[in-house]
């Protein structure tokens, strides 16, 4: 339900964010009150003096660019200043040679290449003497330019994906062509990095592949190259790697003991891995699930990638059956081996919402939440391309740039069937409250969890946690001074029960992408463990137009205004803005539990229906024609008292 003053309310807690600062009217200054607190010096300014973020920046924290083996086996041409150029808003050229821009530029980038074989595709593309030196190296290289590029590309990534590869041409992290990779990484970053306006962080992926089944994660650094380029990243292959994430882990506390800096990993979307994303008993090497695993995991992994290219990732309907919204953009074929079959089984440990609630599980159990995380979308585009737009979409990768073949090519084949081209998820983006665009403030706003996931829109959402919240609220011009007061942001803990309150109140609220769809709806997604197992429960929350709820409970579907025939949507039906204050009508004190906020825009058209318009193509059979994008808030905890 829509309330008239949301545009006054969210635009003053979101000016100065770098995609929408210039759309934004700035409020009338506070009263007295709040200038006595807020303001110091000559000049006014209504955000002097803040010691809460006020602004939201979006960016991506998972790209690839030619430096990654399987994005330069696969045909990336582009490198790290054209990835760069690309976020910040510059038009580039892309690998089958077309003009791109993004129609906004990104606030921040983590460029993310594979640490492992970092660097060696560029090197065997241009012929380097080390590598033409080697029998298989040599015949890669006479192969490519005998056009055999997808032909070489699938040997390698085969040879590399089965622990194969060919040792002499392995570039070790010892090794002076894996550190000159590492060194072009570090001096890119700093050199595109321009606290105020854009953030390069840097960063990696750890690539870990076991039997198949994805356990990646990006490890992103607070630092500058005078810190973060004294270590190499970590690898997978022995002796110097593994693919366990505790080992991970121990090279992380290394880093920070050796360097003074900070790091911190992002765990990858997990379905793609066969169910050991989020494990209950056994960790991914067999060894039992013990009190380190769980302490080091909730300290090095604040954050999880819950949608992204590869299929979304925050739940899944055979795990949320009564969850009408759970089938979305949903990949559960197989893993990276593409041989293991997945099972139902496996889903419990491949999904966010599912690894939130077992969280509380094993916090009963060891007294750490290992999977005690703020949600991220980001796109793990291995093209230098970080694109999410769907009328903007260049693919997972270079061969799947626009064109009106791409749709049909197959991505993955599995013993289950195929993952085609059009299944492809023009996903997704990070959102991060911080006071300033600059790695230490967005860092530190990550590792707290103050941020949100979407699937590729710029919509802005705030959501509190306490005790003592009312509609009231909802009215002052700046909500957020009245919500960091009375309660914690999304990624915290709520407080203990103030004096006379039985249950918490959540204030959410969210404002629509400034050139983008109305909103849907917004629901608040609750978890509980109740000492025996875990349940869940979506709660409509605020939702536009005069929509009643049905006999089941439910708000009925705000329409579709998408014309498959021109790719084109109105804006006739949906809000602009949405908010509420919300208690729960089902609290039991007795029980740990998690709160987080889900906002659904209305209907637009998928990327899938602006490539059969552009290109005159049919529409392939199941592709959908329209998509909700949405975002996913870090939840807030409750702990009941010991």
């Amino acid at each position: 339900m829509p309330r008239n003053a949301f545009s006054t309310l969210i635009t003053a807690i979101a000016v100065g964010t770098a995609s929408v600062a210039a759309l934004a009217q700035v409020p009338a200054p506070p009263d007295n009150r709040i200038l006595s607190s807020a303001y110091t010096g000559e000049s006014y300014s209504p955000y002097a003096k803040r010691d809460f973020p006020s602004n939201v920046y979006f960016g991506d924290t998972h790209l690839h660019t030619d430096i990654s083996m399987d994005a330069g086996a696969f045909g990336d041409r582009l490198g790290l200043d054209a990835a760069y150029k690309f976020a910040r808003g510059e038009q580039v050229t892309s690998t089958r040679g077309g003009p791109v821009r993004l129609s906004r530029p990104l606030d921040f980038l983590v460029v993310a290449d594979h640490s492992d074989n970092m660097g060696f595709f560029p090197d065997l593309l241009a012929g380097a003497p080390f590598i033409l030196s080697d029998p298989t190296g040599k015949d890669w290289y006479e192969r490519l330019k005998a056009g055999k590029g997808v032909e070489v590309a699938l040997e390698i990534i085969s040879l590399f994906s089965q622990d194969k590869f060919p040792p002499a041409l392995t570039y070790a992290p010892d090794s002076a062509a894996y550190k000159s990779a590492w060194d072009k990484t570090v001096k890119a970053a700093e050199q595109y990095n321009e606290p105020g306006r854009f953030t390069a962080f840097i960063g990696y992926e750890w690539t870990s592949l076991v039997k198949g089944n994805n356990l990646h994660r990006v490890v992103v650094y607070r630092d500058g190259g005078n810190k973060g380029g004294q270590m190499v990243p970590f690898t997978t292959a022995p002796p110097l790697g593994s693919t366990t994430p505790r080992k991970l882990w121990e090279w992380m506390a290394g880093y920070e003991k050796k360097t003074g800096g900070e790091v911190l990993a992002i765990a990858h979307n997990g379905n793609l891995s066969n169910g050991l994303m989020f494990p209950m008993a056994s960790q991914s090497d067999g060894e039992p699930l013990d009190a380190n695993y769980v302490q080091q995991r909730d300290q090095w992994e604040p954050l999880y990638e819950a949608t992204q290219i590869k299929g979304d990732g925050e739940t899944h309907p055979f795990l949320s059956p009564n969850d009408e919204f759970a089938d979305y953009e949903t990949w559960d074929i197989g893993n990276l081996d593409v041989s293991e079959a997945k099972t139902d089984e496996m889903l419990a440990g491949e999904y966010a919402r599912e690894g939130l609630k077992r969280g509380l599980e094993l916090q009963a159990k060891f007294g750490t939440n290992p999977y005690k995380y703020g949600m991220i979308g980001s796109t793990d585009s291995h093209t230098s391309l970080s694109t999410a737009e769907e009328d903007n979409f260049f693919g997972k990768h270079s061969g799947a740039e626009p064109s009106p073949e791409r749709m049909m090519h197959p991505f993955m084949a599995t013993e289950q069937g195929a993952i085609m081209g059009w299944q492809m998820v023009a996903s997704g983006l990070a959102a991060v409250w911080a006071t300033d665009n600059t790695r230490e403030a967005l860092f530190d706003a990550m590792e707290r969890k103050e941020v949100y996931a979407t699937t590729g829109s710029r919509m802005m959402v705030r959501l509190f946690g306490g005790w003592e919240f009312d509609e009231n609220d909802l009215d002052n011009r700046e909500p957020a001074f009245v919500g960091y007061k009375k309660g914690v942001p999304m990624g915290g803990d709520l407080p203990p029960a103030a004096e006379g309150k039985s249950a918490p109140t959540f204030m959410v609220y969210a404002l629509r992408d400034a050139i983008g769809a109305n909103l849907d709806r917004i629901q608040i997604i609750k978890g509980w463990y109740d000492g025996e197992k875990t349940h869940e429960k979506v709660y409509d929350v605020a939702w536009s137009g005069d929509r009643k709820r049905g006999l089941n409970g439910k708000v009925p579907a705000v329409g579709n205004t998408v014309d498959v025939a021109t790719a084109s949507w109105t804006n006739t039906i949906g809000a602009s803005e949405l908010g509420t204050v919300w208690t729960d009508p089902d609290f039991d004190p007795k029980q740990s539990a998690f709160y987080y906020a889900r906002v659904l825009e209305i209907p637009k058209p998928r990327w899938s229906n602006y490539d059969a318009f552009r290109f005159g193509v049919s529409i392939p059979e199941g592709a959908p024609t329209s998509t909700q994008d949405r975002a996913y808030t870090a939840p807030i905890w409750y702990n009941p008292k010991p």
